[in-house]
């Protein structure tokens, strides 16, 4: 019988899927949400995994949730602020909310592997400024909005998930 505080890497391996950001069709990351699979609700852990050539997200900022992300293996370059920062193989990063802008890419010609986490509070506002939107998470629910005028624009289509 399965012991419910642990995930099997064997199981881990079944059950990556790839994600990839709606804003941004050069992001795509293959993940398993560790933390979720066994009943963390506070707070997220995932291993992922970033293709050569592909970003994690949209450069974007929480202002309530904070982030971390600690490289296994691959070189990286980290979007913090205007800086473009290289990461690789045990290299630990963090963003304090409210967070600095940010975004990983994948350099080298291998994956990208690291792990990641954060909070999962309650109501959470991100910025998207090489966008200019906001969305403001209250729960499930997320409404965007247009930063230059403060108007309500349409939702982007949910983040594309399939297994791996």
């Amino acid at each position: 019988m399965a012991n419910p505080h642990v995930f099997r890497s064997r199981d881990i391996a079944a059950g990556q899927e790839s994600v990839s950001h709606p804003w941004n069709a050069n992001a795509e990351i293959v993940s398993v949400q560790l933390g979720k699979r066994l009943g963390l609700k506070r707070t997220s852990v995932s291993i992922a995994r970033l293709p050569a050539g592909k970003e994690s997200a949209v450069p974007h900022a929480h202002h309530r949730e904070e982030e971390w992300l600690y490289v296994l293996m691959g070189e990286g370059a980290m979007l913090i602020g205007a800086d473009e920062v290289p990461v690789g193989a045990g290299d630990f990063v963090a963003f304090p909310a409210p967070q600095v802008v940010h975004n990983l890419k994948n350099i080298g010609s291998d994956d990208l592997v690291y792990l990641t986490g954060g909070e999962n509070a309650k109501m959470d506002v991100v910025d998207f400024p090489t966008l200019g939107k906001r969305t403001v998470r209250l729960g499930a629910d997320v409404t965007v909005y247009d930063v230059a005028s403060g108007a309500e624009i349409p939702a982007a289509p949910k983040a594309k998930k399939q297994k791996k």
